[in-house]
């Protein structure tokens, strides 16, 4: 067994260790409001429940360890102390990692994610319509806890109004674990689900260069009714899309052809290049995924 001493190794490192051994833990996707109104949407994951009466939940958006700043979601509540916590099932996942990308100050998360905002009843901020549980919430206080790379800032919220879908509620009215399908976040790109497969990974959304994001998905894909918010979420967290020069070579190959054949593509109908695409999104081949979508005409 090794002891680890955090005032003797880098704190990136220390991170590492602390996200994979305290773990699973639950996931905060938080929405709120910046100084113009925009609405902002993020992932945290240091993020628990303590206290039922008032019923408050604390979550902490981390300084950065990499250059020290501070997250858009803590700049927000100081403005704007109000927020809404949504809560993060399976469905949703893979557009809930898109979001967690740090696009510029100012960029729309629900659009960029491609999730519904709905208006809150006790708060400013957004729901998220897709989230089957929707917390709104009053920031009671902010407490730093230090002002180096890493530190945590603890937002002390309470809970002032829940909306919760009926289609997750067991036959006595309480929510039903697997119905709600929630997942929660281990170290590096590990996730676990509490019903179903036990454990998943998520590619982490780009950094260099940044994610397309749904929004800028053509509205033929984004209105599909083959493509899951899954499968969305996989192809808006690519930089780059494959040239015509890559598309035609691929569209040359023995692969192409069997594929051609097994989904009938015929080049006009959307559906049918949707569920060839489909196909390798589910083997987390988006590149080739875009090739197909790409291809028709």
């Amino acid at each position: 067994m090794i002891t680890i001493n955090p005032k003797e190794i880098p704190t990136a490192q220390l991170h590492g260790y602390m996200l994979s051994a305290i773990a699973p833990r639950p996931i905060a996707f938080a929405s709120t409001l910046n100084e113009e109104g925009i609405p902002n949407l993020s992932p945290f994951s240091f993020y628990n429940a303590f206290g039922s009466n008032p019923p408050i939940a604390i979550f902490s958006p981390a300084r950065r360890v990499r250059d020290n700043t501070t997250k858009h979601t803590l700049e927000n509540v100081k403005n704007t102390p109000e927020v809404v916590l949504n809560a993060v099932s399976y469905s949703m996942v893979q557009q809930t990692s898109l979001a967690s990308t740090e696009y510029p100050y100012g960029v729309n998360e629900f659009e960029k994610a491609g999730f519904t905002p709905i208006s809150s009843v006790l708060v400013k901020p957004f729901r998220v319509k897709e989230s089957p549980v929707q917390i709104e919430c009053k920031v009671k206080d902010v407490i730093t806890l230090g002002d180096s790379g890493g530190a945590g800032n603890l937002i002390v919220c309470e809970i002032v109004l829940m909306h919760i879908h009926q289609s997750i509620l067991d036959a006595e009215g309480r929510i039903d674990q697997h119905k709600i399908d929630l997942v929660a976040r281990l170290g590096k790109e590990w996730y676990s689900r509490n019903s179903g497969s036990a454990l998943f990974e998520v590619p982490k959304p780009l950094h260099t260069p940044l994610g397309i994001g749904v929004d800028a998905l053509p509205e033929a894909i984004r209105n599909s009714h083959t493509l899951s918010g899954n499968d969305l979420g996989k192809l808006g967290n690519v930089g780059i899309l494959p040239n015509q020069e890559e598309i035609e070579a691929y569209l040359k190959t023995t692969e192409y052809e069997l594929v051609h054949q097994e989904f009938k593509l015929n080049g006009e109908e959307a559906e049918a290049t949707h569920h060839a695409a489909k196909h390798f999104l589910a083997k987390n081949d988006t590149a080739t995924a875009w090739k197909i979508l790409l291809s028709k005409k």
